[in-house]
């Protein structure tokens, strides 16, 4: 199927002679076989994006469709690689091209000639069907990769063997209703479809990250949405790499769609040199990076976020616990409107095309824990993180209010706490979370029976810090009592010594469940015992001159080795407390 190219607009061309196309085919643009995909059919006129720079293309050049859709390759060496928005191995492509990518340079995704140890789990008259595990293969270190029968496959074994073998050498003979069928390790799935499932499940347990302020305020569950909207310069990526580094998942999917390339480098040069705390070995064992930078093409954008989804599904079809993280959706929503107006589509708000809410709820949608297609009784989960660029930090623009109605977590960045040096810079008045009550039971069974209940005296302080500020402007911070000044000391001690975290300090970047109920129980004892003094006329200075208290707002530093400190501590305040009440008895007597 071929036509020739009768109109160029940047990275759009329109085709005629297409009329036995489909709409998402793969097609080869010119001399060079630029790579492209069909967005749109007019009668015999396709109209295509092209994935490379489109500059010496004119009327007349030849176009080819593939006759299918964009897909990616899945087998053993997905992890550690790097690749573009379409799947081309980035590092093969220096080794080929140099430090700039040739146009219409072609690389196979994944390596055709390594041999990997096959170990088969099914034997000879076993009968499977799509979705068994037919053998396993130890990708890397830390993930073991299991080989599935491809969707829409079921019979019995004819014949298996183990071993070495490449990704495209057959490994297994499934007898199909009396048609052979050879399986090797290599799937193929086309990246605008969602991977089939028996059925989803409702999140019940949170996806642990390690950092304070989204674990015990805004917890996202496993299986989960979230969105971290912020302005620049007010931490998304730091955020959106502390996920990456710590969340409690078994492979993490990073897609850098739109931003700039220095955030990738950072990962690159990053991630090999950390260790996974539960593994000992490089975080780069259990991660794939898919790079789509701003001065790469706009078109790829597009597709960077699906290749990166599917990726996340096929891992979780063999039960594993995946996180995708998506910087950024709005340089995404960028493409899609740069294509659109291309077309000449009837814009809708700021120029957006009027389906961006549905193709982002596309996206979101096929994360979640899902009973997995074979015949166990397996689960597998997808959760989605998202960074959303706002121009100005305008919430109100298209894409964040599009986002806002999809997702169920809202870590909204805030410059304002940026510019105090305050980070996670997540603003605990505007940011939400729908799975805390979900979670509840959780965190009452595996971390504490009170962790709830100290939450939501943490977020009533904090809320209650606001108002009597509103106050303290008006008429100064004499005219408000001593309970209400204790009230803004422990809001103060929640958000510095609490709230906020170093991100690159040794022991500050993480902090388990544990440790994290513990500091919080700390301030609020403080804030309870200092209430019960100050009623029995003590000073407030005297209670923030304890000794204890340096101790307390250092507590973010014990390491987890040391984690009982944290009951001396406590001691340690109760009988401080109980000596200034004595003080006072005397005093008064």
């Amino acid at each position: 199927m071929s036509g020739k190219i009768v109109r160029v607009a940047g990275p759009l061309i329109v085709a005629e002679g297409m009329s036995d196309s489909k709409m998402y085919d793969v097609v080869r643009v010119g001399k060079e076989k630029l790579i492209g995909e069909i967005i749109e059919l007019r009668g015999d006129r396709a109209s295509i994006q092209v994935y490379e720079e489109t500059s010496g293309l004119g009327p007349g050049d030849v176009v080819v469709s593939s006759g299918s859709p964009l897909s990616v390759e899945l087998a053993p060496g997905l992890i550690e690689s790097i690749f573009d928005g379409i799947q081309r191995p980035l590092t093969l492509l220096k080794e080929k091209s140099g430090d700039r990518i040739q146009r219409g340079i072609e690389a196979s995704p994944l390596d055709r000639h390594k041999k990997w140890e096959f170990v088969p789990k099914v034997k000879k008259g076993d009968k499977v069907i799509a979705g068994d595990v037919i053998g396993t293969v130890q990708e890397t270190e830390v993930i073991e990769h299991k080989i599935l029968v491809p969707y829409n496959i079921a019979g019995t074994v004819k014949n298996i063997s183990g071993g070495e073998f490449t990704i495209e050498q057959t490994v297994c003979v499934i007898d199909s209703g009396g048609k052979e069928i050879n399986l090797s390790m290599l799937q193929k799935w086309p990246v605008r479809r969602g991977r089939p499932y028996k059925s989803k499940i409702t999140p019940s347990m949170p996806m642990s990250t390690g950092q304070r302020v989204i674990d015990t305020m805004f917890p996202i569950a496993r299986g989960g949405v979230a969105a971290v909207p912020g302005p620049f310069g007010s931490g998304k990526t730091v955020v959106q790499h502390q996920l990456a580094k710590w969340a409690e998942a078994d492979l993490i999917v990073y897609v850098g769609c739109g931003e700039r390339g220095n955030e990738m480098t950072d990962v690159l040069t990053e991630f090999p040199k950390l260790k996974d705390t539960k593994t000992g070995f490089s975080l780069m064992k259990r991660t794939v990076l898919i790079a789509n930078t701003s001065d790469m093409p706009v078109a790829a954008r597009e597709a960077s976020i699906y290749t990166g989804i599917t990726i996340a599904e096929y891992y979780r079809d063999m039960g594993l616990n995946v996180a995708i993280m998506a910087d950024s959706t709005s340089r995404w929503a960028e493409a899609l409107r740069e294509m659109s107006g291309r077309l000449e589509e009837m814009p809708g708000e700021e120029g957006y095309p009027a389906y961006l809410s549905s193709r982002l709820a596309e996206f979101y949608e096929r994360a979640g824990i899902v009973n997995v297609i074979g015949s166990g009784d397996i689960t597998g989960s997808v959760t989605a993180i998202g960074a959303v660029s706002p121009a100005g930090g305008d919430l109100s623009e298209p894409v964040s209010q599009a986002t806002l109605r999809i997702v169920k977590v809202f870590w909204g960045l805030s410059a304002q706490l940026a510019y105090k040096r305050h980070f996670p810079a997540i603003d605990w008045m505007i940011s939400y979370s729908l799975y805390s009550d979900r979670l509840a039971k959780w965190y009452s069974k595996n971390v504490d029976k009170d962790f709830n209940t100290l939450r939501s005296k943490a977020v009533a302080l904090l809320q209650e810090e606001a108002e009597i500020e509103e106050i303290v402007r008006l008429v100064g911070i004499d005219s408000i009592s001593v309970q209400d000044r204790l009230v803004l000391e422990t809001a103060k001690s929640i958000r510095e010594d609490y709230l906020h975290q170093n991100a690159f300090h040794e022991i500050d970047t993480y902090s388990s469940l544990k440790k994290q109920y513990l500091m919080l129980n700390l301030i609020l004892e403080f804030y309870k015992l200092g209430k019960d003094a100050l009623n029995n006329n003590a000073e407030l200075s005297e209670l923030l001159n304890l000794k204890v208290m340096e101790r307390i707002s250092r507590s973010k530093y014990i390491p987890e080795s040391n984690i009982s400190e944290f009951d001396d501590i406590l001691n340690d305040l109760r009988s401080q407390m109980e000596q200034l009440q004595q003080i006072k008895e005397d005093f008064n007597a």
